[in-house]
């Protein structure tokens, strides 16, 4: 994990891929737990017989699964200390260029692309690239925008 000792040397990351998180599984109570919490029930995630005769020949997870799990990936690549707050401040772009199939592993790289002095502190964006094991292609790309004060 790198650990930056505060705004001013983060700034200086700029640039610089940050590295990546550990792997983490993906499996079917995590689709089917996040198809209850969204009410997306979609045979495509949550039907294993009707997914193996599918496009994927299994069932896959959710892109937004996928994109939810970037803050805790991010947490593995990355803190700033002396921070008095990290606040979500939305996306500029997201991706889903592969799909997650259930019963599989991703992992996240963190590229900073930007960081913007504004009168309430640093916006930031960074670049997520969600990789799972075993793709070529990326699963999700997104350039998250945040707000540190």
């Amino acid at each position: 994990m790198k650990i930056f000792t505060g705004l001013d040397e983060f700034r200086t990351s700029v640039g610089s891929h940050l590295g990546f998180s550990d792997w983490i599984p993906i499996d079917q109570d995590d689709i089917n737990a996040f198809a209850d919490a969204t009410g997306d029930h979609q045979w495509i995630h949550i039907d294993a017989e009707r997914a193996a005769q599918g496009p994927f020949g299994t069932t896959i997870a959710h892109g937004y699964l996928t994109l939810s799990l970037i803050p805790r990936l991010s947490g593995e690549i990355f803190s700033i200390e002396g921070l008095s707050m990290g606040v979500n401040y939305g996306l500029d772009k997201v991706r889903f260029p592969s799909v997650v199939p259930a019963g599989s592993k991703i992992r996240a790289g963190a590229q900073v692309i930007s960081a913007e002095d504004t009168p309430q502190g640093v916006r930031t964006v960074i670049r997520m690239t969600v990789e799972c094991a075993g793709l070529d292609k990326p699963v999700c790309v997104a350039d998250t925008v945040t707000l540190f004060a």
